[in-house]
């Protein structure tokens, strides 16, 4: 069982940037790759960014490229997500989550064994 914990959520003005953590504990000895997923209310859970368990690749929502980074220390815990240029339309609960396939990058919720409890980012105008 692997437990993920993310913070680094807040409310942020529209063009600003922040920095969301998370940390796993439990049965971190295992490798597993990484993603973000965000909830905006009355919507749908949506794919943000994926790294694998080395962080040689990753991938992207084609919403977030170019503005979001995903990376992960030489510890591989914990993984971050860097928002910048970040847009009203952001504003959504932050999950990550662990997938046991630890080679690849998913963008399938299904694919994912365990989750967070969410961080919320809230992004003003």
């Amino acid at each position: 069982q692997v437990q993920l914990v993310e913070s680094g959520g807040g409310l942020v003005q529209a063009g600003g940037s922040l920095r969301l953590s998370c940390a796993a504990s439990g049965r971190t000895g295992s490798p597993y790759a990484m993603g973000w997923f965000r909830q905006a209310p009355g919507k749908g859970r949506e794919f943000v960014a994926a790294i694998n368990w080395s962080g040689g690749r990753t991938l992207y929502a084609d919403s977030v490229k170019g503005r979001f980074t995903i990376s992960r220390d030489n510890a591989r815990n914990p993984v971050y997500l860097d928002m910048s240029s970040l847009r009203c339309e952001d504003t959504a609960v932050y999950y990550c989550a662990a997938d046991r396939a630890y080679y690849r990058t998913s963008a399938y919720a299904s694919d994912y064994d365990y989750w967070g409890q969410g961080t919320q980012v809230t992004v003003s105008s």
